[in-house]
């Protein structure tokens, strides 16, 4: 193996990028036309176009990602995680045009990414599940029946995915119809298969999760867990290693069942197998994820083992260079997303207008941004995993809070207002965590906007920026200036007029009746017709943006006397959906 095609984009392809160099492989990127100056684009070796924006036509593009790979003559293809990285499909594809794939087999992948197969597969190993069923639902009423059965509340989960993408928990019996839909809706735009199963939903369990590594010659080592509990819309947020609290023979179990269900998949190159932690502290298996991890991070940091570069060594056919692990102090990763925490974490597109990383002893920066890139809703909405390593869990927290206040970013929200206040609350420091300790325990407060200020409507003005001191004491002060330009007379223009706002009387309707979009995005599904009378609270319609659902709810009780948006309707941020009378 001499070179390698990285089939992803962000800080994901940054990372392979990097462990290929040090190995002395010639890398190749791909990038859509959105990505064109992207910073894994000028990391690599080579860039190719791989197409327009939509990664339905870009990154999930397999034919042309495959003739790519012929034309730059690649050796092998790393498919990173999300987009084709768990696509059996894709593996086989790679494999038979005589690409080295830097994966598990098609085989292991078809198995272990298909959820209700798995679970098939960990029962086979000796390894007990949480309750759920085993045939893809086709109809909601087999979702009613188990409900019938276990109670609620339930999760109904995509069969090919995971990360949180394609999983809804119902709670009431009144939003298993809802429920149903937009998790095959969800499973179908991530992972290009609307198929689903159902199983129990545990309340506030801890997400436990074991790092392991097959090479092709039956050596398998398993490099220890990380707890992934702090989570919303079951997408994780923080990630730490080792696990607080956990015991001992807690761990040994573990990694015993990891590595059966890895063997019983057949399973080469590196996996995570993922367990719920209930309150009397069983393990259940939840579901494998056939590549590497978003906070694999953690285990390099307390392991000192590059897992990237072990990736690319196995799949080159070498045996694993290690055969037991030594993990030394406590990891902690926080992924920064563009997010807006005091806003059920809606998500805010949008360009970076600032960005400077944090330094320092223990600090570890993963992006694949810098300043003035710009967060597309095309893609997830990841800016960049904050790593911080200390010699225990004490020393870790205090270097994550003084990292995090050093990482500036403006020009969208981000989720780092909210990984302050969770180190600086009473439970994470205590490790009281579980899964529903973010969205069910915390309430978030709207932080200082990092957006620009409002400008002001008549004159065209530039966000200008000075440093004063005042009583030697030194501010950063931001301003709106006149743009003062010349016309060909030498005189100055006139100012360039915006379009008046409409005032109550010319609006259709009182502000509190405008349903208006958070953000920019697709309109998937309007729950109403115009006419219809609706409650304030009531879900109006589902806006898509990231490859996340959001349910608009109704500002106000009413009639829907102006529908302005059908499914299929791309809308930009604050535009009108509909109007409440």
């Amino acid at each position: 193996m001499k070179s390698v095609l990285i089939a992803n984009r962000g800080e994901i392809a940054v990372r392979v990028i990097r462990a290929a160099h040090d190995l002395g492989l010639r890398t190749i990127a791909i990038y859509s036309e959105l990505d064109r100056d992207a910073v894994h684009v000028d990391l690599a070796d080579e860039a190719w176009n791989v197409g327009p924006a939509p990664s339905s036509e870009s990154y999930l593009n397999v034919d042309r990602i495959l003739e790519i790979a012929r034309e730059s003559k690649a050796d092998a293809i790393h498919p990173g995680y999300g987009f084709l990285a768990e696509n059996a499909s894709f593996a086989r594809a790679v494999t038979d045009a005589g690409f080295t794939w830097v994966g598990p087999p098609p085989e292991a992948i078809a198995t272990m990414g298909d959820k209700i197969a798995s679970r098939i597969a960990a029962a086979q190993a000796g390894v007990a599940a949480v309750p759920g069923t085993t045939e893809p639902l086709t109809d909601v009423s087999q979702v009613r029946a188990f409900a019938d059965e276990h109670g609620l509340p339930i999760a109904i989960k995509a069969a090919h995915g995971g990360g949180g993408k394609g999983l809804k928990v119902v709670r009431e019996d009144g939003e298993l119809d809802s429920a149903f839909e937009g998790a095959r809706r969800e499973a179908e735009a991530w992972f290009a298969n609307p198929e689903v199963y159902v199983e129990r939903y545990l309340n506030m369990p801890r997400h436990i999760e074991a790092q392991i590594i097959f090479d092709a010659h039956g050596n398998g080592v398993f490099l220890g867990e990380r707890d992934c509990s702090l989570q919303r819309r079951h997408q994780k947020l923080v990630e730490e290693t080792p696990a607080p609290g956990f015991a001992d023979d807690q761990r040994a179990e573990l990694g015993r069942a990891a590595l059966a269900v890895g063997r019983a998949a057949g399973y080469v190159n590196a996996g995570t197998v993922e367990f719920l932690l209930d309150a009397n502290g069983d393990l259940f298996f939840l579901e494998m994820n056939t590549r590497i991890q978003v906070e694999h991070t953690i285990t390099e940091e307390t392991t000192g083992i590059d897992l990237v570069v072990e990736q690319l060594r196995v799949a080159a056919g070498e045996t694993l260079s290690f055969d037991s692990v030594e993990r030394t102090g406590h990891a902690i990763e926080f992924r920064i997303n563009a997010e807006d925490p005091s806003k059920d974490f809606l998500p805010t597109p949008g360009k970076l207008s600032t960005y400077r990383e944090p330094a320092g002893p223990g600090i570890r920066v993963d992006s694949g941004v810098r300043e003035g890139s710009r967060i597309s809703q095309y893609y997830d909405n990841l800016i960049a995993k904050l790593v911080v390593r200390g010699r225990d869990r004490e020393e870790a927290i205090r270097r994550s809070i003084r990292a995090l206040t050093e990482f500036k970013i403006e020009g969208v929200e981000t989720t780092i207002p909210a990984h302050l206040q969770i180190l600086r609350g009473p439970d994470f420091p205590a490790g009281n965590i579980h899964t529903r300790l973010v969205e069910d325990s915390m309430e978030f407060r709207e932080f200082e906007q990092k957006t620009s200020p409002a400008m002001p409507e008549d004159e065209e003005l530039q966000e200008r920026e000075i440093t004063v001191e005042v009583g030697g004491r030194r501010f950063e002060v931001k301003y709106w200036s006149q743009v003062i330009a010349s016309t060909g007379s030498g005189q100055r223009p006139a100012p360039r007029r915006r379009a008046p706002k409409l005032n109550k009387e010319q609006a259709p309707g009182s502000d509190e009746g405008l349903v208006t979009a958070p953000m920019q995005g697709t309109i998937v599904k309007v729950h109403h017709s115009a006419g219809d009378a609706v409650r304030a609270g009531d879900p109006v319609c589902v806006l898509e943006a990231m490859k996340m659902e959001n349910e608009i709810k109704a500002p106000a009780s009413g009639d829907i006397v102006d529908l302005r948006v059908q499914p299929g309707d791309t809308v930009t941020a604050g535009a009108v959906l509909m109007v409440i009378k």
